[in-house]
């Protein structure tokens, strides 16, 4: 079989400039050519329209309101306080002005006009910020256990995200010529070993994970480092490969799949080696011919895990050593204030689904940015979208509490419930082209509905994770939840639920192509079951996972 057309265009896009100079030049169209369309992924950005005003602008025969996305490179998701001043000034200036943090523990805006991608650019690399290698068929943004208080050496883990980040770029000067106006060297070489001509088959995502809490979902990632720490030393990582959560309605040569250990590696050389290889071998043996059936998840399979590991260990030269005994307890983030082994305090702000805006919940947006201004502390994102307000001084906690309070932020992360802190849903509509149903916009009313139900059976306190995502492709992480919902159709949903609390469990589907009305009727009968039910200490994903198999008997 012939190689999918998306192979021809990254062979032929001459190191990722493909003709994206020449389309900015273009005022006829908001739009950039479908060549174009993939490659300026690698760049950082998506092309999206207002799917809200696509009939009326049909009916006026005018084009879609095409508009792009830009998501940034952030390994660990940190901001200075400087950086997070010059982003709200340029989602301001050039956006939609919402900040949207991301389930991969960076941050994008939406809404950004084709003439605009260039300052916005340029803005961000004066605060020493780039979207290079966000998207595309590259390694894209390194994720990183968020919270410092999760370990003495968290900043010895954290690092690992910095050091994966640099090794996996790609070695083109594209971004720098197109965008910042570089001038081009013929005489400069952009040889790039790992990616060639061709980059990888689909999109590889990295994620480190410090045990007990396994905040950074590791094992939804194409490659998790486990950390083992033993005697507050850090000895090396766990290694797991082949997560990914995408799938296709209908297609059942698609499916989701948590990563599978391979074993244990010591040593930063050793194991940014294995690292590197494990790409190299995706790049080789991933399928090239069906994007659907493209990402590492495949590769592993078809493969073979243990035929996989070897190559691993013949490019590297490595001998990848049986995994270490690895205990997960949560993956929840910390709210509140709290204080790590460094003296220094961390108060993690709740944002519902990573939008920071100013609503009638909270001046979120206005808080941030006067407490960036105070320049006392910098800014960490979770893979839960929420955002640290991080390495305050125990002499600047009191300033940054009154701001908190100031602008409701503290009042709306105290008092919302545990369901609502626990959810997460993807963007859907109305940008993303992919989305079938809606889910940052509705999960929060459709929250406001679950909690009655969890406070008639008496289950307002548990900590159960709700996910919802537009589509089957998994970006809000639903098929990872203990009740995950997935889009179908516009107000329809596939249930599913038996998730499990750490994130080593996928969910099954329990009903499809369910309605609000339906939703809430199955979760308060499977709430009251629960209660009924229950073993001693079994939380809701184990009880309705065991609820789902007993069913099925």
């Amino acid at each position: 079989m012939k190689p999918s057309p998306v192979e021809k265009i990254k062979k032929e896009s001459q190191g990722l400039r493909g003709t994206l100079t020449e389309a900015l030049q273009n005022d006829l169209t908001g739009a950039v050519s479908e060549a174009d369309l993939q490659v300026i992924k690698f760049h950082g950005m998506y092309l999206q329209d207002d799917r809200d005003r696509r009939e009326e602008r049909a009916a006026k025969k005018l084009e879609r309101l095409y508009s792009f996305m830009i998501r940034l490179r952030l390994p660990g998701g940190t901001l200075t306080a400087d950086q997070w001043l010059a982003t709200h000034h340029i989602a301001g200036e050039h956006s939609t002005g919402v900040i949207k943090i991301t389930t991969r523990q960076t941050i994008q805006l939406h809404g950004l006009l084709k003439s605009d991608i260039k300052p916005t650019i340029q803005a961000f690399n004066a605060a020493q910020l780039d979207s290079i290698a966000t998207c595309g068929d590259i390694n894209r943004n390194v994720a990183a256990s968020s919270h410092p208080a999760f370990s003495p050496i968290h900043a010895q883990v954290h690092a690992y995200a910095d050091k994966i980040s640099s090794l996996l770029m790609p070695k083109t000067r594209a971004y720098y010529e197109i965008w910042l106006d570089e001038e081009k060297l013929a005489e400069r070489s952009e040889e790039d070993p790992l990616y060639q001509d061709r980059y990888l088959p689909r999109k590889f995502k990295i994620g480190i994970a410090i045990p007990p809490n396994n905040d950074v979902d590791v094992y939804t990632n194409d490659l998790g480092l486990i950390a083992i720490i033993e005697n507050n030393e850090l000895i090396g990582f766990n290694i797991a490969i082949g997560g990914g959560l995408s799938q296709t309605h209908g297609n059942t040569a698609t499916y989701p799949r948590l990563a599978s250990t391979i074993g244990f590696v010591a040593g930063e050389e050793n194991t940014l080696k294995v690292i590197y290889e494990i790409l190299t071998v995706q790049r080789d043996y991933g399928n090239r011919r069906d994007r659907k059936l493209a990402r590492l998840k495949y590769t592993v399979d078809n493969l073979g895990l243990d035929k996989y590991k070897a190559e691993v260990e013949r490019r590297s030269g490595v001998r990848i050593e049986p995994a270490k005994p690895v205990q997960f307890d949560a993956r929840q983030d910390l709210f509140g204030w709290q204080q790590a082994a460094n003296g220094l305090w961390y108060y993690t702000v709740f944002v519902e689904h990573g939008r920071v805006t100013d609503d009638a919940n909270a001046a979120t947006k206005t808080a941030l940015y006067e407490i960036a201004k105070t320049g006392k502390c910098n800014f960490r994102f979770t893979s839960n979208q929420n955002v640290i307000v991080a390495d305050v001084q125990e002499q600047d906690k009191a300033a940054i509490d009154a701001l908190l309070e100031q602008f409701s932020v503290k009042a709306f992360t105290e008092y919302s419930s545990a369901v609502r802190k626990n959810s997460m849903a993807c963007v859907a509509f109305n940008t993303c082209p992919l989305a079938l149903a809606e889910a940052q916009r509705y999960l929060p009313s459709l929250i406001s509905k679950i909690e009655p139900l969890l406070e008639k059976h008496g289950l307002q306190e548990e900590e159960i994770i709700v996910r919802m995502t537009g589509c089957p492709n998994g970006c809000g992480r639903s098929p990872a939840a203990e009740i995950g919902f997935i889009g179908t159709a516009y107000g329809l949903y596939n249930l599913h639920i038996g998730g499990d609390r750490i994130g080593k469990r996928l969910n099954v589907k329990y009903q499809e192509n369910v309605d609000e009305a339906g939703i809430l009727k199955e979760l308060d009968s499977l709430f009251e079951a629960y209660v009924q039910q229950k073993l001693p200490n079994e939380n809701f994903g184990d009880f309705s996972y065991r609820f789902v198999q007993n069913s099925s008997k």
